[in-house]
C-alpha cells in the first residue's frame, strides 16, 4: 500500500505527479480522455498522442507511483486504495466529459474507476477503451507471469515493450523490478466481480499476435457493458508499433466525436421536448405554436 502523503503539500504539486499532459495546454476542449498505463510502464507511454489528437480532445495521463518522477514513492499492490486515491484526485477533472483508456494493466483500473465513480454517483466516463488486456469473465487465478516469479526480468524480455538499451543495463531492471512485482500482485489481488454492469460503450482493441490477451479473450469485455461493444483486431502483439498506436488513436476519435455528437443531438431533441413556457398573459400557447412531431425523450449521456 502507498504510504506517501500527497495531501500536505499544494494541490497543484499533487495534480501534476498524478496528471501528465506532455506540454500542451488545455483550452476548453470537448472531451477529456484519460488514459492509464501498462504494469511496469508510465504515463510516458502515452507522450505521442497529443500530437495525434484534435484540439477537441485533452489527453491526460494518469501516472502512478513508483515511477518516473514518482520512483520515489511506494506502488500500490492492491486496487481498492488505488482507487479510492484516483476517485479522490480526479474530482477536479470531472467538470466537463471525459473518457477512460487503458493499456494492459491500465485497463483493469480505468474499469474499477467506473465503476466506482458510479457508486458514489459521481460523473462517469462517456466511453471506455481497452486494449491488450483479457476480459475478466477470464479471470481465473492463473496470469502469464506466474512461471517467471523468480524471473521477472525475463518477463520483460518475453512480454516485449521494454527498449533493448534498458535490458542491457541489469542495475536499472532491477531498479524497475520492484514496481513491476507490485503492479502484478495488484492484477493479481484483484477480484472484482461487479453485479451490474457499465452502462456506458466500451470499444476494444486486441493484437493478433498477441499470445497473452488475444482477441478471443478480449471479446468477453462485451458483458461489461449494457451500451455498445466494438472489438477491433489491430496488428501486432501486446504492445502496439507506432503504426497501430495511430490507427488505435484515429479509433478512438472517432468514437469520441461520434459519441459527444450523439450527446448534443440528443440534448438538442430533449429541450425541444420540453413544455412551451406560459406566454406574458400566464396561458401556455396553443397547440399550433408549438414544435410539429411526436416529442422525443433523450437518451442518458453515457448509453450506447
Amino acid at each position: 500500500m502507498n504510504s506517501f502523503n500527497d495531501h500536505g503539500g499544494p494541490a497543484a504539486d499533487a495534480e501534476r505527479r498524478w496528471f501528465k499532459r506532455f506540454g500542451r495546454p488545455e483550452s476548453s476542449p470537448d472531451i477529456r480522455l484519460l488514459c492509464f498505463h501498462h504494469a511496469g510502464g508510465a504515463a510516458a507511454a502515452f507522450r505521442r498522442w497529443p500530437q495525434e489528437l484534435p484540439a477537441s480532445v485533452a489527453l491526460i495521463a494518469v501516472q502512478l507511483p513508483g515511477r518516473a518522477d514518482r520512483f520515489g514513492e511506494a506502488a500500490f499492490d492492491r486496487m481498492p486504495p488505488l482507487v479510492d486515491r484516483l476517485v479522490e484526485r480526479v474530482g477536479p477533472l470531472l467538470d466537463r466529459p471525459f473518457a477512460f483508456y487503458g493499456a494492459s494493466m491500465g485497463a483493469r483500473v480505468a474499469w474499477t474507476l467506473a465503476h466506482a465513480l458510479r457508486e458514489r454517483a459521481l460523473p462517469v466516463p462517456r466511453m471506455l477503451f481497452v486494449a491488450s488486456n483479457s476480459a475478466p469473465c477470464h479471470d481465473d487465478g492463473t496470469f502469464g507471469w506466474d512461471r517467471h516469479l523468480d524471473d521477472l526480468a525475463g518477463y520483460l524480455r518475453e512480454m516485449g515493450g521494454t527498449p533493448e538499451e534498458v535490458l542491457a543495463e541489469p542495475e536499472l531492471v532491477e531498479a524497475l523490478l520492484p514496481t513491476l512485482r507490485a503492479d502484478l500482485d495488484l492484477l493479481a489481488s484483484h477480484r472484482f466481480r461487479p453485479e451490474v454492469p457499465l452502462d456506458i460503450p466500451i470499444h476494444a482493441f486486441a493484437g493478433v499476435d498477441d499470445l497473452t490477451d488475444p482477441p478471443e479473450r478480449v471479446r468477453g469485455w462485451a458483458l461489461e457493458t449494457t451500451a455498445r461493444f466494438e472489438l477491433d483486431d489491430v496488428a501486432g502483439g501486446h504492445f502496439h508499433s507506432p503504426d497501430t498506436e495511430r490507427a488505435v488513436i484515429r479509433a478512438v476519435v472517432r468514437d469520441l466525436v461520434r459519441q459527444q455528437s450523439r450527446t448534443t443531438a440528443d440534448t438538442g431533441l430533449n429541450r425541444s421536448a420540453r413544455p412551451a413556457a406560459p406566454t406574458a398573459g400566464g396561458r401556455t400557447p396553443p397547440a399550433s405554436a408549438l414544435p410539429s412531431g411526436r416529442p422525443r425523450t433523450a437518451a442518458p449521456a453515457t448509453g450506447g
